[in-house]
């Protein structure tokens, strides 16, 4: 008998034990869980709402966290992303979340040369100098890093060409937070060399949108990943 009741004590203590084992694994894969949702919520790339922007020296890489403004899939812009606290903070296609300072201080420190070519007065007359940089997207569920060219779309179906134009006194003065335009820009930090500036505004010879094909819906968090190609 005193046997028995050992043989049953035993038994409870086992099970107790195994109870709180089960507590503990449930408890621990609801807290990773937790975490996992917290990091797809808005980081993407390394980059995120907490810190937005990403240097990699030895990559050649400025990574940007940004959103998708939706609003661009249907309307025509100049601006491909605007830093959100910026006078233009609207108008692009990807809203960024670092500004206009950090990111022409993350390119010089990459190694790239701004081309200080443009001004004011000669815009309409002048495509932007300097380092060609690369542009891509990506985000969570992403199949992989899409070329700017796959995710903007040109109506002329020319190749979008960014080069490093500096302008960084002019964007601080200006504050319009415009990091990377579709036509040359004396205000941007990056532009492309495709397009005289005016050419979306003024004269109409193209219209950027969107491409909702590929592109997650308005509001997704997107990482711009750019790279120093010379």
């Amino acid at each position: 008998m005193k046997l028995r009741k050992q043989l049953l004590a035993s038994l409870l203590c086992l099970s107790l034990v195994g109870a709180v084992g089960c507590t503990q694994k449930d408890s621990s894969d609801s807290s990773n869980s937790n975490k996992q949702e917290q990091k797809a919520a808005d980081e993407v790339a390394g980059v995120s709402l907490k810190n937005p922007i990403k240097v990699d020296k030895e990559a050649k890489t400025v990574t940007i966290l940004s959103r998708v403004n939706g609003k661009y899939f249907t309307e025509p812009t100049r601006h491909a992303s605007v830093f959100k606290e910026g006078s233009n903070g609207e108008k692009s296609i990807f809203t960024a979340y670092a500004d206009h300072v950090a990111f022409h201080k993350g390119l010089v420190e990459i190694g790239a040369k701004a081309g200080e070519n443009m001004t004011p007065d000669n815009a309409t007359k002048t495509k932007v100098e300097g380092s060609t940089i690369k542009a891509e997207v990506t985000w969570d569920g992403a199949d992989k890093a899409y070329d700017i060219n796959e995710v903007v779309k040109d109506s002329n179906n020319t190749k979008i060409d960014f080069k490093f134009g500096g302008n960084l006194e002019r964007a601080k003065e200006k504050n319009t937070g415009c990091l990377t335009c579709l036509d040359s820009c004396p205000v941007g930090i990056i532009s492309n060399a495709a397009y005289t500036y005016g050419s979306v505004e003024n004269t109409k010879e193209v219209g950027f949108t969107g491409n909702d094909k590929i592109l997650p819906e308005d509001g997704t968090y997107v990482a711009v990943v750019y790279t120093l190609q010379d």
